[in-house]
C-alpha cells in the first residue's frame, strides 16, 4: 500500500467523534480491524438512507428502466472516480470514498424538483438543503445505535460533508444544528478529500448523463458534437475504432471524457499543492482557494458541457413535466400530514414535536426519507390520483 501523502487525513489523527467509543481490542475482534475513516464508510453503506438511494431519482425520475442511474448508481460511480484520484494524489481512499456515497444521502423524492417543493414549503420555517439534510439524517435521523441517534461518523467525514462545496458563511439551519453540537470549522476550506469527493460528483454526472440522456432519446449524437469537448473525445474515439459502427462508440466516448478529466484534475491538483508549498492537512484547509480542480482550460470547456445539458437535457420540456409532477406530489404530501400528522407512519406521528419550526421541520424529514415511488403511492393514497408523465 502507497504511503499518505503529508497532505493526506489520516485517521491515527482523526479528531474523533461526538460521542465516545470503546472498541479497543474487544470491538476490533468482533467487528474488524477497521479504522475510523474505513468504519465511516461501512456505517454508511449499512445505512438505510443509503439503501434508499436506490429509489430515488438521478435525472430521470421514477424510470422505468432499468439501466438508468439512479442516486445509488450515481454515488457509487462517483465513489470510482474519488478514489481512482486519491490514490494518483496518496490521499485517504476510505475517507473520500466514504464522502462520495455519502454526498447526496440528504436528496428527498424527485432530486431538484423534490428538494425544491420542500423549500417552499418550509419557507417560513427555515427552508429546505439537500447538503444540511444529509448532515442532519447522518447525524440525528439515523437510529442504529442503542446510546445515541445518528451514525457517530468521524469529525473529518462530517467537516468533508459539509464543506465539499467549499467554506460554509451562512450554514441553513439543519447545517448550523450540527455545527453547534460538534464545530466543523465551517469558515475553511475542507480536506483534500472532501474536494476530490465533489469534482468527482461532477466527473460522473458530466458524463454519465450524457449516457442517460442518449439512451432515453432526449440527447442525439449530432447535438453533442457542438460541444468541442465531446467532439474531440468523439474524433480520437472514431479514429481508434474506424471499423466499428457509431452507436457503439458512446461507451468509449464517455469512459475516454472520464479519463480526459480524471487525468487533467490529477495533473492540476499536484501543480496547485506543489506551488503553495502544502505540506500538511492543516496547510490545506489554510490555503484559502480549492487545491483540487481543473485547469483554467478544461474548467471552461467542463462549463461548456455544463450548459449544453442543463439547455438540452435538464430542461428538456419532458423533464420539465415530470419536475412539474413531482413538486406536486411533494408539495401535496406536506400539506396532507401537516393537516393530518396522524396518517405519518407511526413511530414518526409518535415524535412529531408540538411547536413550529420542528413541527413542520420533523414533517419535512419524513417526507425528505421517501423514494420516489413511497411518495407516488403515498400520494394516491392520501391526497389523490395523479397524471404522471411518460418514463415513471
Amino acid at each position: 500500500m502507497t504511503a499518505l501523502a503529508l497532505w493526506a487525513s489520516d485517521p491515527a489523527r482523526s479528531h474523533g467523534r461526538l460521542h465516545e467509543e470503546h472498541t479497543g481490542a474487544i470491538g476490533a475482534a468482533v467487528r474488524g480491524p477497521r479504522d475510523d475513516f474505513q468504519r465511516d464508510r461501512d456505517r454508511i453503506v449499512h445505512s438505510i438512507s443509503f439503501r434508499r438511494l436506490r429509489h430515488k431519482t438521478q435525472v430521470f425520475m421514477a424510470p422505468d428502466g432499468d439501466h438508468f442511474r439512479v442516486r445509488l448508481t450515481h454515488s457509487i460511480e462517483v465513489a470510482q472516480i474519488g478514489r481512482t484520484i486519491a490514490r494518483a494524489l496518496r490521499l485517504n481512499e476510505d475517507l473520500t470514498e466514504a464522502l462520495c456515497l455519502a454526498h447526496d444521502i440528504g436528496h428527498p423524492p424527485f432530486g431538484h424538483a423534490g428538494e425544491d417543493a420542500l423549500k417552499e414549503a418550509l419557507a417560513g420555517q427555515g427552508g429546505f438543503d439537500h447538503n444540511g439534510h444529509t448532515l442532519r439524517a447522518l447525524t440525528a435521523i439515523e437510529r442504529p445505535y442503542p446510546r445515541w441517534n445518528g451514525l457517530n461518523l468521524s469529525w473529518e467525514t462530517l467537516e468533508g460533508l459539509a464543506k465539499h462545496n467549499g467554506p460554509v458563511r451562512h450554514p441553513h439551519w439543519a447545517l448550523a444544528a450540527v455545527d453547534a453540537a460538534f464545530p466543523l470549522d465551517l469558515a475553511r476550506w475542507s480536506s483534500l478529500e472532501a474536494q476530490v469527493a465533489a469534482i468527482a460528483d461532477d466527473i460522473a454526472y458530466d458524463n454519465h448523463d450524457i449516457d442517460d440522456g442518449l439512451r432515453a432519446g432526449l440527447l442525439a449524437l449530432d447535438q453533442l458534437l457542438a460541444v468541442p469537448l465531446v467532439a474531440r473525445g468523439w474524433e480520437a474515439a472514431r479514429a481508434r475504432f474506424p471499423e466499428v459502427e457509431p452507436i457503439r462508440l458512446t461507451g468509449e466516448l464517455v469512459r475516454s471524457q472520464i479519463g480526459t478529466m480524471v487525468n487533467d484534475v490529477i495533473e492540476e491538483t499536484g501543480r496547485r499543492i506543489a506551488s503553495c508549498g502544502i505540506a500538511s492537512v492543516e496547510d490545506v484547509r489554510a490555503a484559502g482557494a480549492a487545491l483540487v480542480g481543473f485547469s483554467p482550460a478544461m474548467r471552461g470547456e467542463e462549463r461548456d458541457l455544463k450548459r449544453f445539458m442543463y439547455a438540452n437535457l435538464y430542461h428538456h420540456p419532458r423533464q420539465l413535466a415530470a419536475a412539474d409532477s413531482a413538486r406536486i406530489i411533494v408539495a401535496g404530501l406536506f400539506a396532507a400530514y401537516r393537516d393530518h400528522p396522524d396518517t405519518m407512519s407511526a413511530d414518526w406521528c409518535d415524535e412529531l414535536p408540538t411547536e413550529e419550526p420542528w413541527r413542520s421541520r420533523h414533517i419535512a424529514d419524513f417526507i425528505a426519507g421517501m423514494t420516489d415511488r413511497y411518495a407516488i403511492a403515498r400520494y394516491r393514497d392520501r391526497v389523490g390520483p395523479i397524471d404522471l408523465p411518460e418514463g415513471f
